[in-house]
C-alpha cells in the first residue's frame, strides 16, 4: 500500500475528480456544517427570540387565564392539544426552517448536489482491521485530535473573555424578575454565540482546506493510471491507428474511382500524378485524384485503361500536388499552365475524332 501511495505522484485529472464526485466522494468538512448551524442559530436567537417567546407565551397565558372554561372530556382535551401544537409550530416554524436552510447551505457551499448510492454499498475495506487502525491513528485522526484540543482551548478562552466582565451581573440575575431575566440572558447568550461563531469560522476555514488537500492527495494518480485513463478517454492508440488506416484506405478507394472521370493526368514520371477534370460548366479545373510513387503509377494505369491523356510536366505536377487537395479547384496561379494543357488535350481529341470520321 505504501508503494502504491508513493507511485501516485501525478495530479489527478479533471475526469478523475468528476468520477469521484459522481460516486459521492466529495470534499466535506464537518466544521463548516457546524459553523453554518451555529451561525444560523445565533441569527435566529437574535432576530426571533422575542417573537418565539411571545408566540409561546400568549397561548399559555390564555390557557391559565381561561382554565375554568377548558373542557375535560376527550374531544375537548384533543382540541386543546391541537391548538397548543399549532401555536408552538407557528412560533418556531420559521426559525427551524432557517436552521434547516443553514444546514443545507453548509453542505452546498462545499460541493455541488450529488445523488449516489456508492457510499451505501457494503465494502470489506470498511470492516478491515488495517483500515480501522488507520482511521484511529492516521493523519485524519491526528488532525481531528489537534482540532478538538484547539477548539476546547479557544472556545474556553472566548467564553471566559465574554462572560468574565459580566460575572457580577450574573449574580444579580438571582434577584431579577422573570420578565427582566429572559431579555438579559438572551442578550448575553447572543454575544457569547457571536464570539463562538467568530472562532469557529477560523476552525472551519482551516479544516476545509485540510479536508480538500487530503481529498486531492487521495485521488492522485500513478503514471500507469494516467495512461489507462488516456486510453479510455481518447481510445487505444493502436485502435485509433487502425481506424485511421481504414479511413485512408476508403478515401483512397473513392479517389481512385474518380480517376476515369478525369480530363487529363499531369505527371512527373517518377513521383507525382495529378488527375484533373474539366468541362465548360466548371469555373476552373478540379483535382479528382492525386498521389505519389506507387499511387501515382496506379493513377496512370487507370488513366491508360480509360484512354485519358497523360501529360508530363514536372514543375506543374509538383506544384499542383503541393497546393491543391482532392475535390478542390486548382489555384488561380496555375490557371494559365493548366489551360494550355487542357486546350492541347481538347485539340488532340478533336484531331483524333476527325481522323476517325
Amino acid at each position: 500500500m505504501a508503494e502504491d501511495t508513493e507511485d501516485k505522484t501525478e495530479d489527478p485529472t479533471q475526469k478523475r475528480l468528476d468520477d469521484a464526485l459522481e460516486k459521492g466522494d466529495v470534499v466535506k468538512s464537518q466544521e463548516v456544517n457546524t459553523w453554518f448551524i451555529i451561525a444560523g442559530a445565533t441569527l435566529v436567537l437574535s432576530t426571533f427570540s422575542s417573537s418565539i417567546g411571545d408566540g409561546i407565551l400568549m397561548p399559555l397565558r390564555n390557557l391559565i387565564a381561561n382554565s375554568w372554561m377548558i373542557r375535560t372530556d376527550g374531544a375537548g382535551l384533543l382540541q386543546l392539544t391541537q391548538s397548543l401544537g399549532y401555536s408552538v409550530v407557528a412560533a418556531i416554524g420559521v426559525p427551524f426552517l432557517m436552521l434547516a436552510l443553514a444546514a443545507i447551505a453548509g453542505n452546498m457551499i462545499q460541493h455541488r448536489l450529488v445523488w449516489s448510492a456508492e457510499s451505501l454499498t457494503p465494502k470489506l475495506s470498511k470492516i478491515s482491521p488495517g483500515a480501522g487502525f488507520k482511521r484511529l491513528f492516521g493523519k485524519q485522526a491526528v488532525a481531528n485530535f489537534l482540532k478538538g484540543i484547539f477548539k476546547l482551548i479557544a472556545l474556553g478562552a472566548v467564553m471566559v473573555a465574554v462572560l468574565w466582565p459580566d460575572r457580577f451581573r450574573m449574580e444579580a440575575f438571582l434577584h431579577l424578575d422573570p420578565s427582566e431575566l429572559l431579555p438579559a440572558v438572551t442578550s448575553m447568550t447572543v454575544h457569547l454565540m457571536a464570539a463562538v461563531v467568530a472562532i469557529l469560522a477560523v476552525v472551519a476555514i482551516g479544516d476545509y482546506f485540510f479536508q480538500y488537500r487530503t481529498w486531492y492527495e487521495r485521488h492522485k494518480m500513478s503514471l500507469q493510471e494516467m495512461k489507462e485513463e488516456f486510453k479510455q478517454s481518447e481510445g487505444d492508440p493502436h485502435i485509433k491507428g487502425k481506424i485511421k488506416q481504414l479511413r485512408v484506405q476508403r478515401a483512397r478507394k473513392r479517389m481512385m474511382a474518380q480517376v476515369p472521370k478525369a480530363s487529363v493526368i499531369i505527371t512527373n514520371p517518377t513521383h507525382f500524378s495529378v488527375a484533373l477534370a474539366y468541362d465548360r460548366s466548371m469555373s476552373a479545373p478540379v483535382c479528382v485524384a492525386k498521389g505519389t510513387d506507387n499511387l501515382a503509377f496506379k493513377i496512370r494505369e487507370i488513366a491508360k485503361e480509360h484512354d485519358i491523356p497523360i501529360v508530363e510536366n514536372v514543375p506543374l505536377a509538383r506544384a499542383l500536388y503541393a497546393t491543391v487537395e482532392v475535390d478542390q479547384e486548382i489555384p488561380v496561379e496555375h490557371y494559365h499552365a493548366v489551360a494550355e494543357i487542357i486546350g492541347y488535350v481538347m485539340r488532340l481529341r478533336r484531331g483524333l475524332s476527325g481522323l476517325r470520321s
